[in-house]
């Protein structure tokens, strides 16, 4: 990374201050592990509840950077020409009907079968070389110049042997491609992987990470997280709807809502012009914060003292 990224990552307070511009509230938790992977040239390994803030931990740092943000999102069956690099079959379909055109051409002059099989042999390598490369993600990431972030998406998802094709890239950040050579980064990128802890990681890839757990928020952190994502939301109207996020989580439900769902609620509650929290407000955008049936069921007969706690709160 250049001397401004430098700066930007001179110290802890810088991440944190820099971080909330960009509208992420990070803790110090937070910014003291990305500063660390920063200066350590090492991933940062993000793990926690779905909806926490993972993946915007990424984007926010690549926007903070100034740098590109590439992604690759993990699925089952992922592979190597899917998230390294295959090749342009298409461009090379073109230059093979363009070297059979001028195919006199090329073996003018030569005597026999061997010596125009030998001046055939000159072209094999034009067509597995870098401009017939299309690089995917991890390529693309270890290809620019001025750096990126590069975010390795839900790799609990994945299969085991695409985890471990990972290794060579987290650990030495270059890729062998058979055909043309070790390709080795520019500059190394800024690497985070997230997971929803679906399957153990192997030991091998969690020692090349940092680690970092980032938990539901703890009231006063949701508080300035909507404060921050949705800055015309009253105060009274803050609490409360935190204060009813915070008991629906001590509820025994299938899904408990993330921040994520908290800022959706936020922009819907100040889309109906709402002030306060009331039981009918609640029932009426329920849907947006639990996403089973079995869940507002079980939330419905809590909700009037789970209302009148939220409103007492912010009364205080």
């Amino acid at each position: 990374m250049n001397s401004l990224c430098n700066e930007k990552f001179a110290s802890i307070e810088n991440i944190k201050k820099g971080f909330k511009d960009e509208e992420y509230i990070c803790s110090k938790n937070i910014a003291t592990t990305v500063y660390l992977a920063y200066h350590l040239e090492k991933p940062v390994l993000v793990e926690g509840p779905a909806g926490v803030g993972k993946t915007e931990l990424a984007k926010t740092a690549a926007r903070f950077l100034g740098v590109p943000l590439i992604r690759m999102q993990c699925y089952e069956g992922l592979d190597e020409s899917k998230a390294l690099y295959e090749w342009k079959y298409g461009k090379q379909l073109l230059y093979t009907q363009m070297l059979k055109d001028k195919l006199n051409d090329v073996l003018d002059g030569a005597k026999g079968l061997s010596e125009s099989i030998d001046k055939l042999h000159q072209y094999n390598d034009i067509f597995f070389s870098r401009s017939f490369l299309e690089p995917r993600p991890l390529l693309k990431a270890l290809q620019q110049k001025d750096g990126a972030v590069l975010l390795i998406d839900e790799i609990d998802k994945s299969d085991h042997e695409f985890e471990a094709f990972l290794l060579e890239i987290l650990s030495d950040f270059q890729v062998s491609i058979p055909e043309i050579d070790t390709i080795c980064a520019e500059t190394k990128p800024f690497v985070f992987l997230t997971s929803n802890n679906t399957r153990e990681l192997s030991e091998a890839l969690k020692r090349r990470c940092l680690h970092l757990f980032i938990p539901l928020p703890e009231p006063a952190l949701e508080k300035e997280i909507i404060r921050i994502r949705v800055p015309d939301v009253s105060e009274k109207l803050r609490i409360q709807l935190v204060s009813f996020i915070q008991q629906l989580r001590d509820l025994d439900l299938k899904k408990i809502p993330s921040i994520s769902e908290t800022i959706d609620w936020a922009r819907v509650l100040l889309l109906l012009h709402a002030d306060k929290l009331s039981t009918d407000m609640i029932r009426e955008t329920l849907q947006i914060v639990l996403k089973f049936e079995e869940d507002i069921k079980v939330t419905e007969e809590h909700i009037y003292e789970m209302t009148r706690k939220a409103v007492k709160e912010a009364a205080i």
